[in-house]
């Protein structure tokens, strides 16, 4: 029977060692990591809990190997944190899930991403990243704007301050952003229209969108935008809902674009918002998605399609199997 292992952060950790529930918000719940366990298990493999990076150092160094490593091991500090696992992977050549640590890396940079996107002319808002406070000044596009940092996930950076319509409320939120997260600001045009969340599986010509949604927000809602406080408490605020209509097929063609051109691999999910043409655009890319059974986006939108949480981490692991020859 193959064995796989299971790399993960396990949110309550980071809380006992003294994290705030922002900081630790992308690491997962032991809900999560039961969830996973369990439909691996019932797949037919036998699963070991490895755990965080400083586990997996350890297990490796006691000569500890894996036919395949399930990976959703978020890192804790700077941009190249989602590849530390993966890197790791690589040097002991161990097979794992998701993707490679150039594209965990690039993906996490919102800015670099998009900069890949653009050159791929797959449409995305303009943008600028900046980097200090006297850099406000050289933003010329147009308002409003919408301001978030630059390597973050889960929403975190992300409140009603973020969308800006006057030099003045840039010049705040920028400034306030710089130091309370210690990285660059992504500034883009705000995109009015309606927020779409694509869930995507497979590798390469074989990658395959199985859903997505509309992101609708409710009257108790912080404004019309994926917030971290919306994400947290998105029940009451937020509803999701199948795409439909003529726009489905632009939806689904520019993410699977998207996740091709940034060369994800097994399973990732896409954000799109519409401009004020209700054209498409590119936002960001996850390439190492939630998979809370529950709350998490690419599980809700596999269930809208009718796609069951053991048949979506089940062809998460065959096209992890499948290009790596197992």
């Amino acid at each position: 029977m193959r064995i796989i292992g299971l790399t993960y952060d396990l949110k309550d950790d980071y809380v006992a060692a003294g994290f705030s529930k922002e900081e630790a918000a992308e690491f997962d719940s032991l809900k999560t990591i039961q969830a996973l366990e369990e439909t691996i298990r019932s797949l037919g493999f036998q699963v070991e809990r490895i755990g965080n990076l400083r586990a997996l150092m350890g297990r490796l160094l006691a000569g500890d190997r894996w036919d395949l490593v399930f990976n959703i091991a978020e890192g804790v500090r700077g941009p190249g944190r989602e590849s530390e696992v993966p890197c790791l992977m690589e040097a002991f050549r161990i097979p794992y899930t998701f993707s490679d640590p150039m594209v965990l890396a690039l993906c996490l940079h919102k800015g670099m991403t998009k900069h890949v996107i653009r050159d791929n002319h797959i449409p995305t808002s303009d943008f600028v990243v900046l980097e200090r406070e006297e850099e406000i000044s050289r933003v010329t596009l147009p308002f409003p704007l919408f301001v978030k940092p630059v390597a973050e996930g889960t929403g975190k950076g992300v409140s009603i301050h973020s969308k800006v319509e006057t030099h003045e409320a840039l010049q705040k939120t920028v400034n306030q952003l710089l130091k309370r997260f210690q990285q660059p600001v992504l500034v883009e045009r705000f995109l009015p229209g309606k927020e779409y969340t694509v869930g995507i599986v497979g590798t390469g010509s074989e990658a395959e969108v199985i859903g997505g949604m509309e992101i609708r927000y409710g009257n108790s809602a912080e404004g019309e935008i994926y917030s971290y406080s919306n994400k947290a408490q998105y029940e009451g605020r937020i509803t999701y809902h199948p795409i439909e209509g003529p726009i489905q097929k632009k939806v689904y063609q520019l993410a699977l674009d998207a996740y091709r051109a940034l060369y994800c691999r097994d399973g990732g999910r896409v954000d799109i918002r519409e401009d004020e043409r209700g054209e498409p655009q590119f936002l960001e890319i996850n390439p190492l998605p939630g998979l809370h059974p529950v709350d998490s986006d690419l599980p809700i939108l596999a269930r809208l399609h009718g796609i069951s949480y053991a048949s979506l981490i089940e062809r998460i692991i065959v096209s992890a199997c499948k290009r790596n020859g197992l």
